[in-house]
């Protein structure tokens, strides 16, 4: 009965649906490009020091052990209502596994390698952006996959703060629970949330693949 009350909403609300998937997918990825740009600069800035990669870490970390209600309970004074204390709380939440990756990333590439092509000549900024990020790359992707499905999940509960995405509907049906529409209307939008997750973690395969060397990858 409830499988029956559920496609019936999906096919009812096809479009609101629809509107609702493709801004939280688009908020989500937004977050996680702001948080890469953000993240892989610290760990650039940190990876060449213990103490520092280990202060990085545990400031990303710790931001992870704050409730998102909390946290946005926290932003919406300051920021208001809607995307600007969404988009902090979710690049914030983002932060962790793309940093540490990107340290782990950095700190694996062979220094036999790093070391031959200064011989040759090349700056500390081309050793940088020609050798070490592309062999960090695959460790930085897998971070914000990592990421990327952590956001997805946190996105709906940032509906508390008017943020946008299908957590809109989540709430909406679990205040209304007892009316006809109430659970299939929570329920649709937390498979999509799911099933939009893994669609995306299979992009993020296929990009690896696309833009990692096959030397690297074997």
């Amino acid at each position: 009965m409830v499988f029956q009350d559920t496609w019936d909403y999906v096919v009812n609300f096809r479009k609101q649906l629809a509107i609702d998937s493709y801004l939280h997918v688009s908020a989500a990825i937004q977050c996680v490009i702001i948080a890469t740009a953000i993240a892989v600069l610290i760990g650039i800035a940190v990876y060449r020091s213990p103490a520092g990669s280990a202060l990085a870490t545990a400031l990303a970390s710790a931001v992870l052990t704050i409730p998102s209600f909390a946290l946005l309970g926290l932003l919406i004074p300051v920021l208001g209502l809607g995307v600007p204390p969404t988009v902090t709380a979710l690049v914030l939440y983002a932060l962790l596994p793309i940093i540490r990756n990107t340290i782990l990333g950095l700190s694996s590439v062979d220094p036999a390698v790093t070391d031959a092509a200064r011989g040759i000549g090349m700056s500390r900024l081309a050793v940088l952006t020609k050798i070490e990020l592309p062999l960090a790359w695959p460790s930085i992707l897998t971070g914000m996959r990592v990421s990327t499905q952590l956001v997805m999940g946190i996105l709906a509960i940032a509906a508390y703060a008017k943020g946008p995405g299908l957590g809109n509907l989540i709430f909406s049906g679990l205040s209304r629970v007892g009316s006809p529409t109430a659970v299939p209307q929570a329920l649709s939008a937390t498979v999509l949330i799911v099933i939009l997750a893994l669609i995306l973690d299979g992009i993020y395969v296929l990009l690896g693949r696309l833009t990692t060397s096959r030397g690297i990858r074997v």
